[in-house]
């Protein structure tokens, strides 16, 4: 090991790893060194006891793990939070949240994306996937606030090409910006809300410019049998017919995916993942969640997600790891399925593999950039520790996460937020909320008709 200076050494800590097999596993009495935003080693503590270093974190009694990926999300939507509760989708979407976002600014986004960062900067997110308007703002953010994020600028039918145009200049304009830590994607909205022409022209370009796409699709069951009477077609047959399951494709939510589905997607060969955020499909009693089972038997990567906290109300994916293990057991009728360590598997490796990051983080192994998160297991919730991955998942909440780093930097140390200013941030936000809440005016940005 070199006797230069690393730019950061954690120590003392048990590391969560991976094998050849991908299997997940821990490295007691553990080292993580970083050298130029890279994971430089994970070795012994006593291997870097003399090491130089930069700066330095003693971590006894915390676990390293990579940082969580939220792999769909409408980040500034915590400007709603709380907005429109105990609703059916369609008069959630037609009655508060589409009318709502018909008001929206790009320094409503802005500050949203500011508070909506600083919520996953604690909760141990270190990338995130969004899927909204007024996308240069919420670039500006994670260019100052040091997150990794794979960003679309979302687009409607209704907007004319226009919507399709802007979403593919975002796109182009902001790859690998950001120091390489974001990336982009082509974000039309939904199958029932973009039309074929659209889907199609969407998938040429996305082939033409080596661009990834992300978008809803068979969100839930009824969308699904509102296709199949409307165009003989699945949500996922249309995505098919319109040359998208020929690109880099995540899908968000699936719930309603059926097996006719599944051959389609296996077809992909890893290349369209799927996105699930278990906690607002409860909310929305909708009868179905994401086929996670039958995705992975398909060879369909499966990543953790929140959607926006509108419908969420929360950013924490680490809920939603716990809350994907306690369905998917539910659903399935087998108390065996998705055990701890596969809930870690998909907050880790499989999150990363969906948002196209799977060759840059999602593992704590050299060569990959030093996306990093220390978890806290002192507190009697997380004590005594049996089975350290049922710990992590089960037992350990967002709240335990003590210090985030993402590309090297360290973004939260001990709990404190270092590139955002959150109570400013609130105070501007608190400001502006008569004006954006305000649906006297009637308008509403598209309807929701399934």
């Amino acid at each position: 090991m070199r006797a230069t200076p690393a730019d950061l050494v954690i120590t003392g800590c048990t590391a969560l790893v991976h094998d050849e097999e991908e299997q997940v596993g821990f490295r007691q009495d553990a080292a993580i060194v970083v050298r130029d935003r890279v994971i430089e080693s994970v070795t012994s503590a006593a291997a870097v006891r003399d090491l130089p270093a930069l700066q330095r974190i003693e971590a006894y009694g915390q676990v390293a793990m990579p940082g969580l990926i939220n792999c769909h999300t409408h980040a500034p939507m915590v400007a709603l939070r709380g907005l429109a509760e105990d609703l059916p989708t369609e008069e959630w979407f037609n009655d508060v949240v589409w009318p709502v976002e018909s008001n929206l600014t790009a320094d409503d986004v802005e500050l949203g994306a500011r508070l909506a960062c600083a919520e996953m900067i604690r909760g141990g997110v270190t990338c995130f996937a969004d899927h909204y308007f007024h996308m240069d703002a919420v670039a500006a953010v994670v260019a100052e606030c040091g997150l990794r994020a794979h960003l679309g600028e979302a687009y409607f039918s209704s907007q004319g090409p226009e919507g399709r145009e802007r979403s593919a200049e975002f796109a182009l304009r902001h790859r690998a910006t950001a120091d390489g830590r974001i990336t982009t994607a082509l974000a039309p909205h939904a199958p029932y809300t973009v039309t074929g022409t659209d889907l199609t022209a969407t998938a040429e370009l996305a082939r033409a410019h080596h661009l990834p796409v992300h978008i809803h699709a068979a969100e839930n069951r009824d969308q699904t049998d509102t296709s199949l009477a409307r165009h003989g077609l699945t949500p996922i047959e249309v995505l098919d017919r319109a040359g998208l399951l020929e690109t880099d494709l995540l899908i968000a939510h699936g719930t309603g995916i059926v097996a006719r589905d599944l051959p389609l997607l296996a077809g992909t060969g890893g290349r369209t993942a799927v996105a699930t955020a278990p906690r607002g499909y409860l909310k929305f009693a909708w009868p179905t969640t994401t086929p996670v089972r039958a995705l992975r038997a398909a060879g369909v990567p499966v990543g953790l997600a929140t959607d926006g906290a509108a419908s969420n109300n929360s950013l924490d994916v680490w809920e939603s790891m716990a809350l994907t293990s306690l369905i998917q057991k539910s659903t399935e009728g087998d108390p065996r399925w998705l055990t701890s360590r596969q809930a870690l598997h998909h907050a880790t490796l499989q999150s990363a593999r969906a948002v196209r990051l799977g060759d840059r983080v999602g593992t704590l192994a050299p060569g990959r950039r030093a996306d990093i998160v220390l978890v806290d297991l002192t507190g009697p919730h997380t004590q005594p520790v049996h089975d350290l991955a049922a710990t992590l998942v089960h037992s350990a909440r967002s709240s335990d996460v003590r210090t985030t780093v993402v590309d090297g930097r360290v973004l939260m140390r001990d709990r404190q937020l270092l590139t955002l200013d959150l109570p400013a941030v609130v105070q501007e936000l608190g400001r502006r909320l008569p004006a954006l809440t305000d649906r006297s005016h009637g308008r509403r940005i598209q309807e929701y008709d399934t």
